[in-house]
C-alpha cells in the first residue's frame, strides 16, 4: 500500500474546516481519509510478529526524528510543575511547555533532511497539536492523531520512506508515547473530551491499534494473557499492547474490569488477528467518524480538505485563539451517531486526571501513564 505523494506547493498553516455532520461525511469519502487510512493500515501491516526491541533500519530521517522528540523530552524537564495542591486537574505550567516548543519548532525541523524549508510552515502546526490544547490543559485522541498526520505529512513529502515503516512505528511513535507518559505525569493532563473515560484508554489508542498488530500470530500469548500480571512483566519490553496494558495497572487502583472495562471485555477475544482488525474498525468509527474528534481536524495543502466549505455556522464570537472557536456547539444529532452532540461532547466536561487521582490517593507511580478506548 502507499499513498500519494505530495509536491511542493502553496503550503500553509493548516486549519479546521468541519463543522456539521454533512461535512463530516464528505471528509469520509474524501482521498485525504482514505490516506489516513492507507497509512495506518501500512504501518500496522509492516509491525506484524515485530519486536519493540528487534533491530530495524533506522534512516538519516528516522534518527532526526528522535533527536527532535528527545528535546520535547528535554523542554518538559526544564518546565517543571507548578504548585496546584488541592487540584487534581491539569497544571498549567503545561501552557508555558506548550509555548516553549512551539518557538522551537521551526528550528527543530530545519533538522529534519530532506524537508524543505517551505513546507515547514504546515508541516510543524501537526507537531505543535500533538501535544495537548494550551487552554484546556487536556490530551486526547484527537491530538495522538496530528501526531500521526505529521508523520504522514514528512511520508507524503519523501522524508520518510516505506522502508522506514517499522522504525516509525517501534522507534518514532513508541518514543512519542514515552514524551506522552512524561507529559501526563508531570502536568496532569485532563482526558481530552467526555469520552476516554468509557473508551480504551483516557489519552491513547493507536498503541492498541499497533500493540494487536505486533502480536498477531504470536505462538502462546493471546489476549487473555493481558492478565497474567507476570506475562506482562516480561513481555511488556517486547509489545507495546502490553506495556500499555502494565502502565494502566501502576496508575489505576481496583481491577480492570473496573476501571478499563473495554479492554477487559476485549481480552475475551480468542485471536489477535481479530482484536487487530477490529481495532482498525473502532479507529474508523470512534476516532475518524466522530464530529466531536474530527471537527478538531487540520487541513492544508498537504492534506487537503475536499469538501463544502460554505457552512461557517460555528462559535465566532470567541477569539481565534479560543479552542472552542469555530465548533459547532448546537446540539446536532446524529453527528456521531449516537444522539445529540452538545458542547460537553465537543470539548469535554472537565476529568480529573488519573495521575491527580493517583497521587491523591497516595499510589506510587511507576513511571509515566496512558490508557484506551471502545471496540465493537
Amino acid at each position: 500500500m502507499s499513498i500519494e505523494s505530495s509536491k511542493p506547493g502553496d503550503y500553509h498553516a493548516p486549519e479546521k474546516e468541519i463543522l456539521t455532520k454533512s461535512q463530516l461525511e464528505q471528509f469520509q469519502q474524501s482521498p485525504t481519509h482514505a490516506q489516513i487510512l492507507t497509512y495506518i493500515e501500512r504501518l500496522n501491516e509492516a509491525v506484524v510478529g515485530v519486536k519493540l526491541q528487534d533491530s530495524c533500519q533506522e534512516s538519516e530521517s528516522v534518527k532526526a526524528l528522535l533527536v527532535i522528540l528527545d528535546s520535547v523530552t528535554s523542554i518538559a524537564k526544564e518546565t517543571p510543575a507548578v504548585d496546584n495542591s488541592g487540584s487534581r486537574f491539569g497544571n498549567p505550567a503545561f501552557r508555558s511547555f506548550y509555548d516553549k516548543v512551539k518557538t522551537a519548532s521551526a528550528a527543530l525541523h530545519s533538522k529534519i533532511p530532506g524537508l524543505s524549508p517551505t513546507s515547514i510552515v504546515e508541516v510543524s502546526v501537526y507537531f505543535e497539536e500533538a501535544w495537548g490544547n494550551r487552554t484546556r490543559v487536556d490530551y486526547g485522541s484527537g491530538m495522538e492523531l496530528n501526531f500521526l498526520c505529521w508523520l504522514m505529512c514528512l511520508d507524503k513529502l519523501g522524508v520518510l520512506k516505506k522502508e522506514d515503516d517499522i522504525a516509525v512505528v517501534t522507534r518514532v511513535f513508541w518514543r512519542y508515547i514515552g514524551v506522552m507518559r512524561v507529559l501526563q505525569s508531570t502536568y496532569w493532563l485532563e482526558p481530552a473530551g467526555s469520552h476516554g473515560v468509557w473508551g480504551l484508554d483516557d489519552y491513547h489508542f493507536l498503541p492498541f491499534l499497533f500493540g494487536s498488530a505486533q502480536l498477531r500470530g504470536h505462538k502462546y500469548l493471546r489476549p487473555k494473557s493481558i492478565h497474567d500480571p507476570e506475562i506482562l512483566e516480561e513481555f511488556s519490553k517486547d509489545y507495546m499492547y502490553l506495556a500499555c496494558i502494565q502502565f494502566i495497572n501502576s496508575i489505576k487502583t481496583a481491577s480492570l474490569r473496573w476501571h478499563s472495562p473495554m479492554l477487559d471485555d476485549i481480552s475475551a477475544v480468542k485471536t489477535w488477528d481479530k482484536v487487530n482488525s477490529g481495532m482498525v474498525k473502532m479507529y474508523l468509527a470512534e476516532v475518524l467518524g466522530k464530529l466531536p474528534v474530527v471537527q478538531h481536524f487540520l487541513f492544508g495543502s498537504i492534506l487537503p480538505f475536499t469538501g463544502d466549505r460554505s457552512n461557517k455556522e460555528g462559535d465566532h464570537s470567541l477569539s481565534k485563539d479560543d479552542p472552542h472557536h469555530g465548533h459547532s456547539h448546537a446540539m446536532d444529532r446524529g453527528a456521531a451517531g449516537q444522539g445529540a452532540v452538545g458542547w460537553g461532547d465537543c470539548c469535554g466536561i472537565p476529568v480529573p486526571s488519573a495521575f491527580g487521582a493517583a497521587a491523591a490517593a497516595g499510589k506510587t507511580l511507576q513511571g509515566p501513564a496512558i490508557r484506551p478506548v471502545p471496540f465493537d
